[in-house]
């Protein structure tokens, strides 16, 4: 099996937990992790092709190319709680309808922090396009492009979003970790369409090895930092990945039925900024992209699947 990875993003920290603790082996997996760092379109394309057998994305950068038919099960929700919106202490920004009229750094135009932080700006009918200035930069020239006033406010994820936050001594305006988000995903494991129809077992077994690594991750956040903190660029301290990690839901592993509602969820809310057409069917759209591979159970955080037969 082939698993693409970008091993910059946090959310890939439980990749590393099932290479390392094993949890792959456990279910007859022999897993090669394939670094890939290009676009999402590439990678999905890889994963439709073959190239890769699966990979994390997220949800919000997923869910457009596979609308133009990309052939990609989303198999389960692997966490929430990684985009960020930031500004300086004295910048008036302090909730997400402040930023009409202002600058904000962007990875890119369609980037998934972008767009959950315009969700939210349309919701209060806010314009997102016309009231506000999204700007893009390298992700690396954020600190500089605030320092220089070039933007008013940061919209991205961690572990840059972290860092950012406590180098610059910044607010954190809004997350994707309150309200209904709470308890929601916002990054998913998508795997070959092919593989989840014609070897399920091989997909349920990749899908449940994934849910181990969530969960040992949330139960051991130190431990995972300690594994994952060589592939982070910039060599990132061990004690600030952990805390990372800590803010982020990684006991919440959606599947199924679960996982159906949050990606229809998704679905409608891009349909409020023109991203998603306005005449897809959100539950028809979940139902086709999301297979019954793993029992539903109760989120409440810590329910654990068990798959040994």
């Amino acid at each position: 099996m082939k698993l693409a990875w970008g091993q910059s993003a946090v959310c890939q920290a439980p990749i590393s937990v099932a290479l390392k603790q094993g949890f792959f082996k456990k279910y007859g997996l022999n897993v090669e992790p394939v670094n890939f760092s290009g676009p999402t379109d590439a990678l999905l394309q890889a994963i439709a092709t073959g190239q890769a057998d699966g990979g994390i994305g997220m949800a919000l950068r997923w869910l457009k190319p596979l609308e133009q038919g990309f052939d990609v099960d989303l198999t389960v929700g692997t966490h929430g709680g990684c985009m960020r919106l930031l500004a300086p202490k004295d910048s008036g920004i302090n909730k997400v309808s402040d930023l009409v009229g202002k600058n904000v750094a962007v990875s890119d135009q369609a980037s998934p922090i972008r767009n959950f932080f315009a969700i939210q700006l349309a919701k209060e009918g806010i314009d997102p396009d016309k009231q506000v200035n999204w700007l893009q930069y390298p992700e690396d020239l954020f600190g500089e492009a605030l320092r220089k006033g070039e933007v008013q406010a940061l919209a991205t994820d961690d572990p840059q979003g972290w860092l950012l936050k406590h180098q610059h001594d910044l607010v954190e305006v809004s997350n994707n970790m309150h309200g209904e988000y709470m308890n929601m995903t916002c990054c998913v494991l998508g795997l070959r369409g092919s593989l989840v129809r014609d070897n399920p077992e091989v997909a349920k077994a990749i899908t449940q090895a994934i849910v181990d690594a969530q969960q040992w991750t949330a139960d051991h956040p130190d431990e995972t930092a300690k594994i994952f903190q060589p592939y982070v660029p910039g060599s990132v301290p061990v004690a600030s990945i952990a805390a990372m990690l800590k803010e982020h839901t990684h006991s919440h592993h959606s599947t199924g039925a679960q996982l159906r509602g949050e990606i229809a969820t998704y679905v409608n809310e891009l349909k409020t900024i023109n991203v998603i057409r306005p005449d897809t069917n959100a539950q028809q759209f979940a139902d086709h992209y999301v297979p019954n591979l793993l029992p539903a159970t109760p989120d409440n955080g810590h329910q654990h699947m068990n798959m040994s037969s």
